[in-house]
Formats: structure tokens, sequence, C-alpha cells
């Protein structure tokens, strides 16, 4: 199988050098940028499998290189990075095409995890969702919603169901409260619920040993929860 082939562009040089290392390393062929035009020229002459686009650049922001792709009918994954946690920034680099968002400062654990989940979901064509997934002992089964552990089978609510698809497709990586509202939920604008959180408890109670000292979906303080398995 030929490697995944990825376009990074990022202008904070030393930063451009470490990632650059960080995805050789893990089998990935890259090329890299540090200039707006310079990498929308790249993405439209040369086939890429993934697109990781930073939105401050020298000569054309991020989230103009990425309109101008979408509208040109670049179709490669984008994984938008933005030193900007604000909301509404994340929201504009989604509406300008960009299939995923990653706020600076990262752990690079979770941009691999980003990264191998936007290759998977395109790997092969169209994104398949997940039908079902095993581990430690507990089945999955998303297209009956339910959950079987230690023999037992519990039935998983509609919400509950995407929560946890969307968690697990995500592995390792950290995923905040506003992104669940929006990808899970649909909110356009984010509301002051506590949803998320009942919700979390609720798949906790179906599959963690102890729910309170949780192993597979954990809290990250301050940042949102990771789905650990």
């Amino acid at each position: 199988m030929s490697r995944a082939r990825i376009l990074l562009v990022e202008d904070e040089t030393n930063l451009r050098r470490t990632l650059t290392d960080l995805l050789k390393a893990d089998g990935y062929t890259v090329e890299s940028s540090g200039d707006g035009m310079d990498a929308q020229q790249l993405a439209m002459s040369q086939p890429y499998d993934l697109i990781i686009l930073d939105v401050m650049l020298p000569s054309r922001n991020g989230f103009d290189v990425c309109r101008h792709l979408r509208k040109s009918g670049v179709n490669t994954p984008i994984l938008m990075l933005t030193a900007r946690s604000e909301l509404n920034n994340k929201v504009q680099g989604l509406k300008a095409g960009a299939d995923d968002y990653l706020t600076k400062p990262f752990e690079t654990p979770e941009l691999q995890a980003r990264v191998e989940a936007l290759l998977r979901r395109t790997a092969g064509g169209p994104r398949q969702e997940l039908r079902t997934y095993d581990f430690d002992g507990i089945h999955v089964d998303f297209t009956t919603a339910r959950v079987s552990k230690n023999g037992k089978e519990t039935a998983l609510g509609e919400r509950e169901c995407r929560l946890l698809r969307y968690l697990i497709e995500r592995k390792g990586a950290v995923l905040s409260r506003d992104e669940l509202l929006q990808d899970v939920w649909g909110y356009k604008s984010i509301p002051l619920t506590r949803t998320v959180d009942v919700h979390i408890a609720w798949l906790r109670q179906k599959i963690e040993d102890d729910p309170k000292n949780p192993h597979y979906i954990v809290t990250v303080h301050g940042q949102g929860y990771r789905f650990s398995r």
C-alpha cells in the first residue's frame, strides 16, 4: 500500500520542521509550505491525501486558501490549525470547507489521532460509518444501538449511540463540549447546557466498570473528553 501524502502548511519554521519529522516518523510522505499562495498552488497541482492548514499565513490566510480550494473542486480532507480558540473562528473554518480543526497549542498524540481519523474516514472513497466496535470484552453494535458487556446487553439511546460513535471514531483526540454540541447535536449556536455531561455520564454507566473513575471516556479538565481504547 502506498504511503499517504500530506501537505503541511505552517509558517512557523520550528513547528513546521517538528511536525514534518513527526508525520514522516508515522510513515507519511510529507511536503511542506510556509506560505498561503504557494500552498494553494501545490494543493491544486498535486494529489494529496490530507492537507494540514494553518490559519495565519503570509500572502493568503488559511480560511481563504481552504475556500478557494473547495470552489476549485479540490476535495482533499483539510485539517485546520488555529491559535484562536473562539468558537466563531472554528465555525468559519468549517464553513470554508475544512473537515476538522485543531486549536494550538495541542499535544502531538491529538494531532496524530485526528490525522489518522481523517485518512481512515476517506480511505477508499466516501466515509463508511462505524457499524461495530470491540474493546476489552465490550461489544458495541451501532446498527442496533446496543452494548454487550460481561454477557449483559444494554440499549443505547439514539443520542448516546451517536455520541459514542463520534468519540470512538476520533479516539485519542480531545473533543470539546462545543464541538460535540455542534457535530453530534447539530447546534449552530452553542447554548448553555449540560446535556453533553449528562449523556457522557449515561454512557459511563453502561460501559465503565467504575463510572466515577472512568478508563474509557476520560475527562480532560478544562478541555473536554477523550475516548481511550
